[in-house]
């Protein structure tokens, strides 16, 4: 087992397939598939199954992962400290719901421990795609949230799927209007009140159930209901067409401008944020960073 073998895993599930790590390791597909089928020979199992739909990682491969990224990382350390090298590229992907505070997270998190040379994924998608990213290792991290209506079916799939939930923040509902809806200056609002708004939410793809909406009270049907997949849209949405969305009421001022306010809505309901991430990996440096960033940036907003 060589350091250079370790560091062909890490790139492959970063990539998610062989041909695509290939190609960004400057090498032949066939070379890369024999330096991991060696590994694997030496190993004892099979770190990757391969299908007609691609590879993911085996059971055993999973574990292995977890190691193999502690050990690259290591390595990296001592050839810095001692060899005076150039670091190597950093990866590191996250995957979340549509949060600006894990966006301003991670925009820090490069501009303090970015290297000269890294390769990023932020992946703001669906709720079963950021269980999906997680469970197979595309993502490091996934952020999303729970609440009393679909905390069982939510943790009870999370374990299912091997993957831990962590709590970042507790919240009460809020609604995200435009500066000059008529509810902007409110200090409170009801459900009732929002009847004659469009209610935008975020589409959920195949995988439309209310277990998996971002928004809480998604079960109350309403006349006047848009869904979109970006976060955007949503918000050209909430000032051209005066709606609203239910969120944490966390709200990114350097992103979103002043043209968004945050309401709080009075109804009896807790949101619970938090990251998940696969039982069988260990966190990253670079993951555990941007934590360390998220969880900052969630303590700035909650004291503002």
């Amino acid at each position: 087992m060589t350091l250079q073998q370790l560091k062909y895993v890490v790139e492959i599930v970063l990539c998610g397939s062989i041909n695509e790590a290939a190609r960004r390791l400057y090498m032949s597909q066939p070379s890369l598939s024999k330096a991991v089928k060696e590994l694997e020979k030496e190993m004892g199992f099979e770190i990757f199954l391969r299908t007609s739909k691609g590879i993911t990682l085996s059971k055993n491969g999973a574990e292995f992962l977890g190691y193999a990224r502690q050990v690259v990382e290591q390595a990296e350390l001592l050839e810095r400290r001692y060899f005076d090298s150039a670091p190597s590229q950093q990866l590191f992907s996250v995957s979340t719901q549509h949060y600006a505070f894990a966006v301003n997270a991670f925009v820090e998190m490069i501009k303090q421990h970015g290297a000269d040379e890294y390769q990023f994924t932020l992946r703001e998608t669906r709720t079963y795609e950021i269980i999906e990213d997680v469970k197979n290792f595309r993502s490091e991290i996934g952020i999303l949230y729970v609440s009393s209506f679909n905390e069982k079916v939510m943790l009870q799939m999370l374990e299912q799927e091997g993957l831990d939930f962590h709590s970042l923040f507790e919240a009460g509902p809020h609604i995200f209007v435009s500066a000059q809806n008529p509810l902007a200056k409110r200090s409170s609002v009801t459900l009732g009140d929002l009847e004659a708004y469009p209610r935008l939410s975020f589409e959920q793809g195949e995988f439309n159930s209310f277990y998996y909406a971002e928004e809480i009270f998604s079960t109350i049907p309403r006349k006047k209901s848009i869904q979109v997949s970006d976060r955007a849209t949503l918000f050209n949405l909430l000032i051209g067409l005066n709606g609203y969305t239910i969120s944490t009421g966390i709200l990114s001022s350097d992103l979103n401008g002043s043209d968004i306010v945050s309401v709080p809505l009075a109804e009896e309901e807790t949101i619970s944020v938090g990251w998940i991430v696969n039982k069988k990996t260990r966190l990253s440096r670079i993951a555990s960073l941007y934590l360390e960033e998220l969880k900052r940036f969630v303590d700035y907003y909650a004291t503002k």
